[in-house]
């Protein structure tokens, strides 16, 4: 059986994502009877498109071609065109699509086949769900995905409980949770504490992140160190001066360890799927600190794993909790407990992998 994947945000989570995609079905014995290729854009500023062939396994095989974030007419034209070329020499039994643009761009490329292919579709997070567009584009962006599974078909695999019941309402669909690999991350963590209270984020500083409330935690907090493990083009509004900015780390590893080097993990974000870097916080043990929204809500257990919040006023109690090492443990612990039993790649994986079969 053939698969291919078309993804055009490779970058942050989905990055991560991807490359255990690729060591899970670039393995001997699932390769034997599940051949995999994937196809993606090498434009977000994050990755370096030079190392993606070195990280990813050898046992898929990999195509870059031009897609962009936004809309644009006569790339959005030539990328499809780009994608219907190489799906027409590949001749796959399956297509999984990822992300709102992939989604509609591979739905009209395998439409332009000519020939009936089994077509999956994750969202890692609805467009129409963001919070930095109007309420017109949202509906916009909701009839897209709506009239685009209705017309083209298909079967979309939400990456969180949150988007399942959405892609319920949509069409026909599937939970299939994103997974990470507890071991290698687990490599990178040591018992770790630090004299003043540390609380990081791992993330490209977007709108999306919400880095306008992490200064407004960090000011809120002077006694506490903050730390962003990344970097983006809104970095200039992280001005609080408890506040460190790694920049990115181009190993993996790195990035790992400045992560576990955190007692707290905290995600500010305004809209998600279901976040990889939470679940990597959760795998080192620390308590989570998150917005109340979609995909955070998937992860994170008020009271046992973290803490939830609408308003910044309610991180006061949490963080007084917080301080103290044995709440910290208990709850680090509870994470990692749920990390494993939900969050874990190969039992994802290996059910994706009977989905598509």
């Amino acid at each position: 059986m053939k698969v291919v994947h078309i993804i055009e945000a490779l970058g942050g989570g989905v990055y991560t994502y991807f490359k255990d995609l690729s060591y899970y079905f670039g393995d001997d014995e699932i390769a034997k009877d599940l051949s995999t290729t994937i196809i993606y854009s090498g434009n977000r500023k994050e990755i370096d498109p030079k190392k993606i062939e070195s990280e990813f396994s050898k046992g898929v095989s990999l195509i870059e071609i031009d897609m962009v974030r936004e809309f644009s007419p006569i790339k959005d034209f030539k990328s499809i065109l780009h994608l219907r070329k190489e799906l027409k020499k590949i001749n796959p039994d399956v297509i999984h699509l990822h992300s709102s643009k992939a989604g509609v761009l591979g739905r009209i490329a395998c439409f332009l086949l000519l020939k009936r292919k089994k077509i999956f579709y994750t969202p890692h997070g609805y467009s129409f769900l963001r919070t930095d567009i109007s309420n017109l584009t949202k509906k916009i962006y909701w009839f897209i995905e709506k009239s685009f599974q209705q017309l083209f078909g298909g079967v979309t695999i939400a990456c969180g409980d949150t988007e399942y019941e959405i892609a319920k309402k949509i069409g026909k669909s599937f939970l299939i949770r994103n997974g990470i690999n507890i071991e290698e991350v687990c490599q990178q963590s040591i018992k770790h504490s630090n004299q003043i209270l540390t609380i990081g984020i791992v993330a490209r500083i977007t709108s999306a992140r919400n880095p306008k409330l992490f200064n407004a935690i960090a000011f809120r907090f002077p006694d506490l160190n903050f730390v962003w493990i990344g970097d983006g083009e809104l970095n200039c509004e992280l001005t609080a001066p408890n506040i460190k900015i790694t920049g990115w780390f181009m190993d993996r590893n790195d990035a790992l360890k400045e992560l576990n080097a955190i007692d707290v993990y905290i995600q500010t974000s305004l809209w998600e799927g279901l976040p990889i870097a939470v679940l990597e916080a959760m795998a080192m043990k620390k308590p989570v600190l998150a917005t109340n929204i979609i995909g955070n809500k998937d992860v994170v257990i008020p009271n046992e794993t973290g803490f939830l919040f609408n308003e910044i006023e309610e991180l006061d109690s949490y963080l007084e909790l917080l301080k103290d090492d044995k709440i910290r443990n208990q709850f680090g612990d509870n994470a990692y407990k749920r990390c494993h039993d939900l969050f874990d790649k190969n039992k994802n994986l290996k059910t994706l992998a009977a989905l598509y079969q």
